[in-house]
């Protein structure tokens, strides 16, 4: 990596397919677990990648290091420890299908719409090459491949891997090309749930901003008043608890993380476990410890999209799917009202 004096951080040393990292007195009072430093510190690689290579001992402990300890991805390493990642050069994801079960919601000859679990990417990407929704609907719909692009057959739209909720999915080409204008023109509804961290805020309300990709970390996204893309979210509280809300949100432009990044920026209430925006271990401490354990070290944002409705591009029948979010999210919700309930 070519650097000038100015811009050489001691901290890390980044090129193609190394990266060396070493622990400051600053990385160990801002991490409290090397998963979450690695994230931060190697942008632009997912903490899955990153733990698939810490399982298959390409991130290690560097000769050079003068501080000797054993590297545990859930604990911090000492001050002065210095880390290598043995990054693989990046390959292009060849989808191949996989019987990996599906909640089918609707299905005819034209489009499928599924209920996506938390933990599902939807397209295979470095460090999730496989085991994604992709790979599910080649082996659900045999002839889909080459519809779209072929990288990532019959999607228009995502989800998050960590967001739960209805997803369309197009079975041929002229479909495909139907619903890509209907989410390019904003024609469809989207509605949204979330569990966020207490602020102050309106009862319902309207966020606008630009959304752009956040150059000191390729994984997130931030808000922006001069440049990006715009994006509108519609919002309404559903529900008040003591240290939490449940919100409701409509979209009416589809930006990358424009939820995540609109409650986090803007209205100072990041999503429960939503580790990109916020700090989860923080937000355990807020809500305290029934809700530690009743939630764990479970990995994902309590983000789900309930609603998905169209009309069929192709018959143009009006469609629409609403799902109730999963059991976890359910569970912190019934524990909420029985607290509130006890007040």
């Amino acid at each position: 990596m070519n650097t000038t004096p100015d811009t050489i951080d001691t901290s890390i040393d980044v090129d193609d397919d190394f990266i060396k990292l070493t622990v400051t007195a600053e990385d160990r009072e801002k991490y409290k677990r090397l998963d979450q430093f690695l994230a931060e510190k190697a942008s632009g690689h997912s903490r899955t990648f990153l733990k698939n290579l810490f399982e298959k001992n390409q991130i290690i402990l560097s000769e050079d290091s003068t501080v000797q300890a054993k590297l545990e991805l859930k604990k911090m390493p000492p001050v002065g420890t210095i880390i290598e990642i043995l990054v693989p050069p990046r390959i292009e994801a060849t989808a191949e299908p996989e019987n990996i079960p599906l909640e089918i919601l609707y299905e005819d000859e034209h489009l499928v719409f599924v209920n996506k679990p938390a933990g599902l990417v939807t397209h295979p990407a470095p460090g999730n090459y496989t085991g994604t929704l992709v790979n599910a609907i080649l082996y659900h719909c045999k002839d889909i491949k080459g519809v779209g692009d072929q990288k990532r057959p019959g999607i228009v739209h995502r989800l998050d891997k960590g967001t739960s909720g209805v997803m369309v999915v197009a079975k041929t080409q002229a479909c495909h090309e139907g619903l890509v204008l209907l989410f390019s023109s904003h024609n469809i509804e989207r509605m949204y749930e979330a569990l966020v961290i207490k602020n102050r805020c309106q009862s319902y309300g309207t966020i606008e901003s630009l959304i752009v990709r956040d150059p000191h970390n390729r994984l997130k996204m931030k808000t922006s008043g001069t440049r990006g893309k715009n994006a509108i979210t519609h919002y309404n509280v559903l529900e008040i608890f003591d240290r939490h809300l449940h919100m409701e949100f409509k979209l009416e432009t589809g930006r990358t993380h424009q939820i995540r990044v609109h409650t986090a920026d803007i209205l100072k209430m990041p999503i429960i476990c939503d580790s990109t925006y916020s700090s989860t271990n923080e937000h355990m401490m807020k809500l305290g410890p029934a809700y530690k354990e009743l939630i764990g070290d479970y990995p994902y944002p309590f983000l789900h999209a309930k609603i998905l409705g169209l009309v069929h591009p192709i018959t143009g029948e009006k469609l629409r799917f609403e799902v109730p979010p999963p059991k976890l999210f359910q569970d912190v919700l019934n524990h909420s009202r029985k607290m509130l309930d006890n007040n």
